[in-house]
């Protein structure tokens, strides 16, 4: 570890502890205020003091106008906080409480967000780690909650970024057993070696360690004189991966663990991979408030009589019904 980013690390964690300071909010201020004080410390960043403020909103008006989009910029605030448990149970109340919402999908995908960054702590934000020998646990915990999300809305707007994750996710799973199969023969483990290459042969096709996989049970097998079933993997590993560093024109090469350069390619694949899916997600698509006084101004808008009506007022109103027949049967 260089000396750079050991003094990154500390002034971060500097930072966060002398920032740790409750915020004192006033007991007089109404929902609305604090629900305006909530977007502006959100809007600047402040994610501290907007979950001060989101938390007394949601206790002090729990059956306010404001309370259930509260619970929504909540699970927000604590993800941008780093405070990944706290934003997990958030998502996870809001989908007992409300399951039937408008907009519940954005807490099913949160849910899978905070999975997906759970390891990536302040060592792992700055520091390059290969993701791929990591424990998978939070990784399969956001594949589900990514698929559960696609399963059930599959139309949402989180969908497709969902889906990308989940491709990310799987071949970082694949990744993992391959390391865990090279694993398996460095200890002499052959069998479970095999094992391991034959269940991401299975499991996670179109991941580009299905090759890998090949290789590790060709090798497993070949040390267990099992020489039917390594020739037929030998055999699949040619037709498909040619190219394969274990392959040298056309003949195996025995190792213990994947080359380095084979080790390189992993990594850099999934850092461009990362590069697509590790971007923070966005808060939800305009705040109550700003629906609110849109839908008020339309009502405004329909109320002004036809006749003092500006054109641009008159296009508002109309209905996609009118605009059709020109007006004909308004």
């Amino acid at each position: 570890m260089s000396m750079k980013h050991l003094l990154l690390v500390a002034v971060l964690a500097l930072t966060a502890a002398c920032s740790s300071n409750p915020k004192v909010i006033d007991e007089s201020l109404s929902e609305s205020e604090l629900y305006l004080m909530a977007q502006e410390d959100l809007d600047a960043n402040n994610y501290g003091p907007a979950i001060e403020s989101l938390r007394a909103l949601e206790s002090r008006y729990p059956f306010g106008r404001f309370a259930q989009q509260a619970q929504l910029e909540l699970i927000y605030a604590y993800y941008q906080n780093n405070e990944p448990e706290a934003a997990k149970s958030s998502a996870d109340r809001f989908i007992r409480l409300h399951p039937q919402h408008p907009n519940v999908d954005y807490a099913y995908y949160m849910r899978g967000m905070t999975s997906f960054t759970r390891d990536a702590g302040i060592f792992e934000r700055f520091l390059p780690l290969d993701m791929t020998r990591r424990d998978p646990g939070a990784a399969r915990d956001s594949f589900n909650e990514f698929a559960q999300l696609v399963s059930r809305y599959p139309e949402s707007r989180y969908a497709p970024d969902a889906r990308l994750r989940m491709v990310y996710l799987r071949n970082l799973l694949a990744a993992y057993d391959i390391h865990v199969g090279h694993y398996y023969l460095k200890r002499d483990a052959h069998l479970a070696a095999a094992n391991r290459g034959r269940y991401v042969v299975e499991n996670f096709q179109q991941t580009p360690s299905v090759g890998d996989g090949l290789a590790l049970m060709v090798e497993a097998y070949q040390r267990l004189a099992m020489g039917d079933l390594a020739n037929t993997a030998l055999a699949t590993l040619r037709e498909n991966y040619p190219e394969h560093p274990s392959l040298d024109d056309g003949e195996f090469r025995h190792h213990v663990e994947p080359a380095e350069q084979e080790a390189g390619r992993l990594r850099s694949m999934m850092a461009g991979f990362a590069d697509k899916v590790l971007t923070p997600p966005s808060r939800q698509t305009g705040t109550q408030m700003e629906r609110e006084m849109q839908q008020q101004y339309q009502e405004a808008v329909a109320a002004i009589p036809r006749e003092i009506r500006t054109p641009e007022q008159e296009k508002q109103t109309r209905s996609i019904w009118s605009r059709i027949t020109f007006g004909l049967f308004d």
